[in-house]
C-alpha cells in the first residue's frame, strides 16, 4: 500500500482561493477487509487533525468514505487491481472559519458508474457521461433507489447525498477506471493540525 500525508498551516493571499491544510492519500486492496480499513485510517487521520471521533464531521465525512469504498469494491473491483483514497481538508481564505472536507476514491472500472439516488436531480443520462464532472447539488430531494425501500443494499449514494454538500464523478486522470468525489463543507473553525494540537 501506498501512503501520502501532508499537513501544514498554509493560508492563501486570494480570497476565493482555499488554503490546503492536510491531505492523506493511499491505496487499498479492491476488498471488504480494504473499504474497512480506508474508513478507519480516514477516521483515525481526522482524528489526528483534531476533529475527533465523536463529533460530527469525523462520522459524517467517515460515513462519506465508507459508502464510496464500499462502492468501489463491490461496484468497481477489477481482480489484481487496487482503489485509491484521497482527503483533503481545504480551509477557506479571510479567516471565515469554513471548512471543505473532499473525499476521492478511484476505481479502475470505467464503465460501471454510479447513479444518482432517484429524485436527487441528476438524470441518468447525465451520470452515464463521463465527458465531465457529473455532480449532484445540494437541495435535491433523494428517495431510496431501484431496490426500494426494503432493500437491504442500494442506498450508499443516497447517504452521500444527504451528507455532502455535492458529489459527483469524474474520469480518472492517472489511467483506466473513475473517481467518485463528495465534498463535505461546515462553518466550524479550523484546529490547529500536527503533533501540538494534541
Amino acid at each position: 500500500m501506498n501512503s501520502t500525508v501532508r499537513s501544514s498551516e498554509a493560508s492563501s493571499g486570494i480570497c476565493e482561493t482555499p488554503a490546503e491544510i492536510g491531505e492523506f492519500a493511499m491505496r487499498f486492496t479492491s476488498t471488504r477487509r480494504g473499504a474497512r480499513l480506508a474508513r478507519r485510517l480516514a477516521s483515525h487521520r481526522l482524528d489526528e487533525w483534531g476533529y475527533p471521533y465523536e463529533t460530527g464531521i469525523n462520522e459524517s465525512v467517515t460515513a462519506i468514505v465508507g459508502e464510496l469504498a464500499a462502492n468501489a469494491v463491490r461496484h468497481g473491483h477489477v481482480p489484481g487491481r487496487d482503489f485509491a483514497l484521497r482527503l483533503t481538508v481545504l480551509a477557506a481564505a479571510g479567516g471565515s472559519g469554513a471548512l471543505r472536507f473532499r473525499v476521492e476514491v478511484s476505481d479502475t472500472r470505467g464503465e460501471r458508474l454510479p447513479m444518482a439516488p432517484a429524485g436527487s436531480g441528476v438524470s441518468a443520462a447525465a451520470t452515464a457521461s463521463m465527458a465531465g464532472a457529473v455532480t449532484v447539488a445540494e437541495g435535491g430531494e433523494a428517495v431510496a433507489g431501484p431496490g426500494g425501500v426494503l432493500a437491504e443494499c442500494g442506498r450508499g449514494l443516497l447517504i452521500v447525498a444527504c451528507l455532502a454538500e455535492s458529489w459527483g464523478v469524474d474520469p480518472r486522470l492517472s489511467g483506466p477506471g473513475k473517481t467518485v468525489w463528495a465534498e463535505f463543507a461546515t462553518e466550524q473553525p479550523r484546529p490547529r493540525i500536527g503533533p501540538e494540537a494534541h
